[in-house]
């Protein structure tokens, strides 16, 4: 028979599960903080001819890695973005990958 609550059936979906209980305990990992490559290496300047370096930066897709997957700072964030740019202007890179 199904239980009722109020006068009312209670769904599945409803019902308590057992899961609310206490917090499973899980075994934390630990993240490395990303250090930006360019200030560890201490490269002042981003040079746009550097095909090598630039396509380290770039997916599969042809898209720019962002910040947070890369790890590189904001200012050489700023710079990569542009050396990027200019690279895919004289063609040294490409806008986008081919279907």
């Amino acid at each position: 028979m199904a239980e009722t609550r109020g006068g009312r059936p209670i769904s599945a979906s409803q019902r308590p599960t057992g899961g609310d209980k206490a917090v499973v305990t899980r075994k934390q990992y630990f993240r490395r903080k990303k250090v930006c490559r360019f200030c560890v290496e201490k490269i002042d300047n981003i040079d746009y001819k550097d095909v090598k370096l630039l396509s380290a930066f770039i997916s599969e897709r042809g898209r720019i890695t962002p910040r947070r997957i890369s790890g590189v700072c904001t200012p050489c964030q700023r710079r990569l973005c542009v050396a990027v740019k200019q690279a895919r202007n004289i063609a040294l890179l490409p806008f986008s990958t081919p279907l």
